[in-house]
C-alpha cells in the first residue's frame, strides 16, 4: 500500500464511485511488507481481527528486534510469544518501553492499550502450579487482544474442592480456558459444570507415561463433557486467540 493508492481509493468513496464495502474488500487484500528475514502481515487485524504476533522460538534476538521495528513503526502493538529471557534482554535494550512477561516467556510493546472488545471475561484455569507458564502464556495473549481475564491457578482433579470453591467464578466467565498436564482430567470436570465454551489446553507437564502432553491430549479429544473443544500442547496462545474470537462482541 502507498499513500497514492489509498488517496485515489478514498477520493472514489467520497465521489461515489466506489461503496465502502467494496473499498473495505480491498483493504482486506493489501500486500505485505517484505524485510528479508520475515514478510509481515501487517493487514491481518484488518481481515481476521486480530494483528499478527512473533512466535519468538527459533528466531534470533536481531530477528525479533527487526520485525518488532517494522511492526512499531506502523503504530502497532507487539506480542512476541516463546521468547526466553536472554533474547528478551536483547530485545529490550533496543525496545526499553517493552516489558517481559517471565511466567509466560512473553514479551509485549505496547504503543496505546489495548481496545477492550470482549462482551465478558475469559477465565484460564490451570490444574497445576507446574501448567502456570502455559497458561500465562494464554493470560497475556487474552489481556493483549483487548479481553478482561482473569485467572485460578493449581485447582487439579487431585483436590477437586479447591475447584468446586470457584464455581460462581467459573459460572460467570463467558470463556473457560483449563490448562492441565498429566492425564488432562480437568477440562471434563470444568466442562461438567459450566453452560460455557470450554477450551482445553494440554500441556507437557507429567512422567514419562504421559508422553510429552500425549496422554492429556487424547484425554482432553475424548472428553465426555459437550462443549470442550481442544488445541495443541502447550499452546496457551493459540486457546487465547479462540478465546477472543468466541468473546468478541
Amino acid at each position: 500500500m502507498n499513500q497514492e493508492y489509498l488517496k485515489t481509493m478514498l477520493n472514489s468513496v467520497r465521489q461515489g464511485e466506489v461503496s465502502v464495502d467494496d473499498a473495505l474488500q480491498q483493504l482486506r487484500q493489501l500486500p505485505f511488507q517484505d524485510i528479508g528475514c520475515a514478510q509481515i502481515d501487517h493487514h491481518r487485524h484488518l481481515r481476521q481481527g486480530m494483528p499478527e504476533m512473533i512466535f519468538g522460538e527459533g528466531k534470533t534476538a536481531e530477528q525479533i528486534a527487526v520485525i518488532t521495528a517494522a511492526m512499531s513503526d506502523r503504530g502497532s502493538n507487539v506480542l512476541v510469544t516463546r521468547i526466553d529471557r536472554e533474547k528478551a534482554g536483547l530485545v529490550l535494550d533496543a525496545f526499553p518501553a517493552a516489558f517481559y512477561h517471565v511466567e509466560a516467556r512473553c514479551l509485549t510493546l505496547e504503543h496505546q492499550p489495548p481496545e477492550q472488545r470482549g462482551k465478558g471475561t475469559i477465565l484460564v484455569v490451570s490444574a497445576g502450579t507446574s501448567d502456570i507458564p502455559v497458561a500465562a502464556e494464554a493470560l497475556v495473549t487474552a489481556r493483549f487482544l483487548g479481553n478482561q481475564v482473569e485467572q485460578i491457578f493449581d485447582v487439579g482433579v487431585a483436590g477437586i474442592h479447591r475447584l468446586l470453591a470457584r464455581r460462581e467464578q467459573l459460572a460467570a466467565a463467558s470463556v473457560i480456558i483449563v490448562v492441565a498436564g498429566m492425564e488432562g482430567a480437568l477440562p471434563s470436570v470444568v466442562g461438567g459444570l459450566v453452560d460455557k465454551p470450554v477450551i482445553a489446553v494440554p500441556t507437557s507437564v507429567g512422567y514419562g507415561a504421559s508422553f510429552g502432553g500425549i496422554a492429556a491430549l487424547l484425554g482432553m479429544l475424548n472428553s465426555c463433557a459437550s462443549g470442550v473443544t481442544v488445541v495443541n500442547i502447550d499452546n496457551g496462545f493459540g486457546a487465547a486467540c479462540s478465546a477472543t474470537l468466541i468473546n468478541r462482541v
